[in-house]
């Protein structure tokens, strides 16, 4: 015989009251990477580049090895090129975390004006057919803008861009504390 559903959700939500804390650590790690990144926009972005050639970094290595094993699960050729440009882009992301940052948002720069002239040019072709479309022209403006200022200042992109998710990590976090305060009631 199964559980009834009432015992089965009683059971669960008591599981997870007891696990509060481990929501209020994300929120606290979270909060803390927040303030981090909204003070010193600089370094947090350094250490997110870091941390994500570190990733690419073990994961190329991981791949390397599966090709000269012959567990690679994709064609030998692919899996080695895959292998190699992970570890090329990890070895450059930790050697120099900040450099790779500003490509980073150079690639975001090239991508936002490129989207901005897309926008321009649907909203002059779909202007019979919908209304308003001088927001999407202003937008697509408004992308362009942005784009061009990235890529003239990659360097202030890099500190915005970590600013913007400083902010949104710090409201996470402390929504993350709130919800575990809450779940540890459910004990």
């Amino acid at each position: 015989m199964s559980q009834a559903p009432e015992l089965r959700t009683t059971s669960l939500l008591s599981l997870v009251g007891r696990s509060w804390w481990v929501v209020l650590l994300y929120g606290l790690i979270a909060i803390g990477f927040g303030l981090i990144a909204i003070v010193r926009p600089l370094s947090a972005a350094a250490g997110l580049a870091w941390a994500i050639g570190v990733m690419a970094l073990v994961e190329g290595l991981v791949s390397l090895f599966a090709v000269f094993s012959g567990n690679s699960g994709a064609p030998r050729g692919w899996a080695l090129v895959y292998a190699l440009a992970s570890i090329g882009f990890g070895a450059l992301a930790v050697i120099n975390p900040l450099v790779t940052a500003k490509v980073l948002v150079l690639l975001l720069a090239i991508w936002l004006i490129l989207a901005g002239v897309y926008r321009i040019v649907f909203a002059i072709r779909v202007r019979r057919q919908i209304e308003g479309e001088w927001l999407l022209i202003v937008s697509g403006l408004l992308a362009i803008v942005l784009g061009v200022m990235m890529f003239g200042n990659p360097l202030g992109g890099v500190a915005v861009t970590t600013l913007w998710i400083g902010i949104g990590t710090l409201i996470y976090g402390v929504l993350q504390v709130v919800v575990a305060f809450r779940l540890r009631k459910l004990r």
